[in-house]
């Protein structure tokens, strides 16, 4: 079975010139944690091409863990999203101009698709190290919203099985002061990357206490032993 993270996070986009979650993840990239080597992605802001670079993405690494990672101005700690909603409508237009007015993802899709990372363990494991965040009922309706219904659609059938999630960082000090310092709450670099760690390892860690799970007949077989990492 693979054993690495794929960390994915966006660029810059509307008008904020630096995207939190592209540095951390370009921050971690290399990096082993929790046993697992971390690969990485950034993504533009393109609804059109996102679901086929997390395809060709989810191909070409193969892991055992997907999280996306995004900016959310205005969130105050770390938030891992429980559920993605098969629905776009966008306040501003994506990099290429794209405006999605009450759209679905994915049309005929479920309505909804729950993400597959151990929630309470990760909000559990950042408490006892002291790093502020929580379980978030909404991802929105942008394209973090899109990442996550899309990651969860590409990998609900995956053999072996694939964990996917995303997670919401704040924005930097910088940023807060350009925002508004007294309305935008803000986290340094440093603690959001302990926070991601902390993330892998609580994955990791949940991942290694469970009971091997059997592909099941009709599973997507895209991960094959010639392409497992050790």
């Amino acid at each position: 079975m693979s054993r690495h993270v794929l960390l994915t996070g966006f660029e810059p986009f509307g008008t904020h010139p630096v995207n939190p979650s592209e540095l951390l993840v370009r921050s971690l990239e290399g990096r082993v944690i929790g046993g697992r080597a971390v690969a990485v992605r950034v993504f533009p802001v393109e609804t059109r091409t996102l679901r086929e670079r997390i395809d060709a993405v989810l191909r070409e690494e193969q892991p055992e863990i997907v999280i996306g990672l995004g900016y959310a101005p205005g969130r105050a700690a770390l938030a891992v999203e429980r559920v993605g909603l098969n629905v776009l409508d966008f306040d501003i237009p994506d990099s290429a101009g794209i405006m999605r007015k009450n759209e679905p993802v994915e049309p005929g899709g479920p309505d909804a698709r729950l993400s597959t990372l151990p929630l309470p363990e990760i909000v559990a494991a950042w408490t006892a190290v002291g790093i502020p965040g929580y379980i978030s009922d909404s991802a929105g309706t942008y394209l973090c919203n899109q990442w996550l219904y899309d990651a969860l659609a590409l990998t609900t059938s995956s053999a072996p099985p694939v964990l996917a999630g995303f997670m919401h960082v704040p924005a930097l000090p910088a940023q807060a002061v350009l925002l508004g310092p007294d309305k935008t709450p803000s986290m340094t670099l440093d603690l959001m990357k302990r926070g991601i760690e902390t993330a892998i390892e609580a994955i990791a860690l949940w991942l290694e206490s469970r009971p091997a799970t059997v592909p099941r007949s009709g599973d997507k077989v895209w991960i094959t032993p010639r392409t497992t990492r050790r």
